[in-house]
């Protein structure tokens, strides 16, 4: 099979992490990939916040009610969408943005043998405000999400089958 075809069928939401840090390049690597995804209009409103501080983490996972795994993992990347230089017609399209740029970087975690998982924090004011708080964002920056990065616990979390014939339809409904 292809391999990055094998990489989004193998992708997997995990949350239990072992010890292990994940080296600068490779979060570089993982966000490089999320900058890689499309952009409506080419604007690219997406802005990246890498933390490795535990500190940072342990304060995101604290605050975010189903980011519990922060606690564990070694790295986060939180996915923001930068407003600030965008007309409001332009702006009207960070989420989808930002959201194709999320699955880039769950898919390049994946291809390089983290476990990831994105968890929400827009559009929901009390897991935006401590995000904001916690990590200094300007204003017109919003966070789309908290993606926990880590050396994946062994056989914990499992891709699932989410193929649904059913749900194909050709040429009509």
């Amino acid at each position: 099979m292809n391999q990055i075809i094998e990489t989004i069928l193998q992708r997997k939401s995990v949350r239990h992490y072992g010890a292990g840090e994940i080296p600068k390049e490779d979060l570089e690597t993982i966000m490089r990939a999320g900058m890689a995804a499309p952009s409506g209009m080419n604007k690219q409103p997406w802005a990246f916040v890498a933390v490795r501080d535990r500190q940072q983490l342990d304060m995101l996972g604290d605050a975010l009610p189903y980011a519990k795994m922060l606690l564990q993992a070694t790295a986060a990347v939180i996915v923001c969408g930068d407003l600030r230089t965008l007309s409001n017609e332009e702006a009207k399209l960070w989420v989808q943005d930002t959201s194709a740029a999320t699955e880039n970087i769950l898919l390049a975690a994946e291809a390089l043998g983290y476990g990831a998982v994105w968890t929400a924090v827009y559009p929901e004011a009390d897991r935006m405000k401590p995000v904001v708080e916690i990590l200094g964002l300007p204003e017109r920056v919003i966070p789309l999400n908290a993606i926990a990065v880590g050396q994946p616990l062994e056989d914990r979390d499992r891709p699932k089958n989410k193929w649904k014939p059913e749900k194909i339809h050709y040429d009509r409904w």
